[in-house]
């Protein structure tokens, strides 16, 4: 007769465990649905064989620890050591770069060219603009084989040798520059003249940039010469947009074959950087070349009548002529007639607008004109200003802001512009209500309006034929005085009275 079973404690230990085991056990791949999928085994085989090859230990395994099964099937990889299995390897450079390119963020793609080589050059087709700051870059050819793709280059910052750990740094929009302590010797400018690349070391690195980015449609360049812009005009075909620096009148000649050019920038004299000229001469060159301008802006250049007209009866494609601290000649203004297209003329930083305008009957008008924008120029000369609203008599939108001079009998004469649409008034401190009532009365068609910062323009001078008018505008900002409105705020409190109240706690 069989004894029975064995009921002590240590045999119901026994029994409990071994389920446990069983539990524990590792589950695999191996089970008959992949079993039946021959192409997924040959797909997570050749995942473990690449991961192994990509393993970077030396280190032969000891043989008191186990070696790795042998299942092709197992999901999870298998490294040595500390290497970490690189998954990106499998994906083709096709993909990762379209993967990459998702990122919205662009500063993203600095980070993403320190993890290895292969995204070092994946990341690098994905910027388009640059800055230059190190000249040898350009030089030694690495520009364009580390950013093939490049559409937008500055080697401005580049051209101009200077002390990086100065801590004196000179910036304005055009240009930044370190200066040292030796900024009084300099004759006047706050950079030395040797301190600017000269032209053949310019040209070399354009040549450079041209032929390894054919692709350009925006460079901003820095004392280049006639033999430099024929480079790039020749090999970069797509070249829409250009910026000039330390630019005259004999390297302009190299702009005739840019004929696809649609934005030009001249920024001839720079104030304690460098001193060029562009006169009528150059001005007559780029017009004759360049025929397709849309948009034209002169910074610091010389001229009269005979440059404006040149640019206004070649380039009659031209919409937007921008002058910026200029030296014409008096007269000038008369040859914008010959803008036919011209829609958008923008004043700034100007000592004078006309010194000379001549009679009435010769200065014309511009029929297309919409928009007109002055901004931080010398509005003391009536004659000049005068002429500015004859030539602009049909303009829609006048913007004025931080204008100096600017009083009521000046403004007045605007009132023959009477298409006049939109006026916004901006930091003209020395016109008032009455200078408004003689002037906006006669724009018939005004439906928005924008006053800021005009501290002589009191709310308690409005007329009720002006709170009438500002009644039935689209869009109204009236803002002249921030100090009467903020007394009118804090009107009662007793802030802001002697022996008042006081904001501090």
């Amino acid at each position: 007769m069989p004894s029975p079973p064995d009921r002590s404690p240590d045999s119901n230990l026994d029994r409990k465990k071994t389920p446990a085991v069983k539990k524990n056990r590792r589950s695999s791949w191996s089970g008959p649905w992949l079993s039946s999928n021959e192409a997924l085994k040959n797909v997570v085989l050749k995942m473990r064989l690449q991961s192994l090859s990509n393993s970077s230990s030396t280190t032969p395994p000891s043989e008191s620890e186990p070696e790795p099964e042998s299942d092709p099937f197992n999901s999870r990889p298998i490294s040595h050591g500390n290497a970490a299995p690189d998954y990106s390897s499998m994906l083709s450079d096709k993909l990762l770069l379209k993967i990459l390119s998702k990122i919205s963020d662009k500063k993203q793609h600095i980070s993403n060219s320190l993890v290895c080589k292969r995204w070092c050059m994946l990341s690098g087709k994905l910027i388009n603009s640059i800055k230059l700051l190190d000249w040898e870059f350009l030089e030694s050819g690495r520009l364009s084989f580390r950013f093939p793709n490049l559409v937008d280059v500055n080697i401005v910052p580049s051209c101009i040798k200077s002390e990086r750990n100065s801590g004196i740094l000179l910036s304005n929009r055009l240009c930044s520059v370190y200066l040292d302590s030796e900024v009084g010797e300099n004759e006047g400018f706050l950079v030395k003249k040797g301190d600017v690349l000269g032209s053949d070391v310019v040209d070399r690195g354009v040549r450079i940039l041209a032929e390894g980015c054919g692709n350009l449609r925006k460079v901003v360049l820095m004392n280049v010469s006639e033999e430099g812009l024929r480079i790039l005009a020749d090999e970069c075909e797509l070249l829409q947009e250009m910026e000039l620096l330390c630019c005259g009148d004999s390297s302009l000649k190299g702009i005739f074959k840019c004929q696809n050019l649609q934005m030009l920038k001249l920024v001839s004299h720079l104030d304690g950087i460098y001193d060029s000229v562009v006169s009528d001469i150059g001005m007559t060159i780029l017009a004759q070349g360049c025929r397709r301008l849309l948009r034209l802006e002169l910074v610091g250049c010389e001229g009269s009548y005979d440059g404006i007209k040149a640019i206004g009866h070649c380039c009659q494609m031209l919409e937007e002529l921008v002058l910026c601290d200029h030296s014409m000649d008096g007269g000038w203004l008369s040859a914008l007639s010959y803008c036919g297209n011209l829609k958008t003329l923008r004043i700034q930083s100007c000592k004078s607008i006309d010194s000379n305008p001549g009679p009435d009957e010769y200065l014309g008008y511009c029929p297309t004109l919409e928009e007109l924008h002055v901004q931080q120029c010398q509005m003391r000369e009536k004659l000049g200003v005068r002429a500015l609203f004859l030539v602009c008599r049909t303009v829609r939108n006048i913007v004025f802001e931080d204008c100096w001079g600017l009083d009521n009998s000046i403004f007045n004469a605007a009132s023959i512009c009477r298409s006049v649409t939109y006026l916004s008034l901006e930091g003209c401190s020395l016109l008032t209500m009455e200078g408004l009532e003689s002037v906006i009365p006669f724009w018939k068609k005004l439906d928005r309006l924008r006053v800021v910062a005009c501290n002589n323009i009191k709310d308690s001078e409005i007329t009720p034929e002006l709170a009438t008018l500002f009644s039935v505008l689209k869009e109204l900002k009236w803002r002249p005085d921030s100090r009467s409105l903020m007394e009118a705020g804090l009107a009662g409190t007793g802030v802001g009275q002697k022996g008042g109240r006081s904001l501090r706690k």
